[in-house]
């Protein structure tokens, strides 16, 4: 199996960026965050510092299975404002899969033209930005297609999580890591 990786920028979503890589670990997957700085050292829209395992130029991207954008704000337009990740988007899209949540399918991936013709979903707002890559937007929690994966939010990081590793790992894998998280259940209580 391949290296994945999640890419952090100043501003991302904590838990669209956590919860991936927690779940893929989880299922065995070779996973590494990356910070598009200079500096490992990345904090989220929520001012929580997370410790990269590499920068962006110190990472080997050939080869990769899965490249995956967090949104958050202004994470989601730093990693749009980064011309070498558009460049490692479009050139991956041909040959490996990518994922992004919340505003990234619409911020980071629509305007390189990988969502064309893709149906896809992200964060409520954001559908314009969708269209206007040529995406066809669906309004559900994770769209999973054969090489892209969206989700539309902070809600959804598990099941978007889930869905990467039903990908690659088959159902299987996805369900026992689920369970094992206590997500699959036949009810569902909330104590608050």
């Amino acid at each position: 199996m391949h290296r994945s990786f999640i890419f952090l920028a100043e501003g991302f979503e904590e838990i669209e960026a956590i919860t991936p890589l927690d779940v893929m670990r989880r299922a065995g997957m070779d996973v590494k965050t990356v910070s598009i700085t200079d500096n490992r050292q990345v904090k989220g829209a929520h001012g929580i510092p997370v410790t990269a395992d590499m920068t962006f130029n110190e990472a080997d991207f050939e080869g990769a299975e899965w490249l995956i954008f967090p949104g958050g704000l202004p994470g989601a337009e730093n990693l749009h404002s980064f011309d070498a990740l558009n460049d490692l988007i479009k050139a991956h899209s041909s040959k490996g899969k990518i994922a992004a949540i919340c505003a990234s399918p619409a911020m980071v991936l629509a305007p390189t033209g990988v969502l064309a013709g893709k149906e896809a979903t992200g964060y409520p707002g954001t559908e314009e930005g969708l269209r206007k890559g040529g995406a066809v937007t669906r309004d559900v929690p994770v769209m999973a297609l054969d090489n892209v994966i969206t989700g539309n939010g902070p809600a959804s990081s598990l099941r978007f999580a889930l869905a990467i590793v039903a990908n690659s790992m088959g159902e299987h894998v996805a369900q026992e890591v689920g369970s094992g998280m206590l997500y699959f259940k036949k009810t569902m209580n909330f104590y608050f």
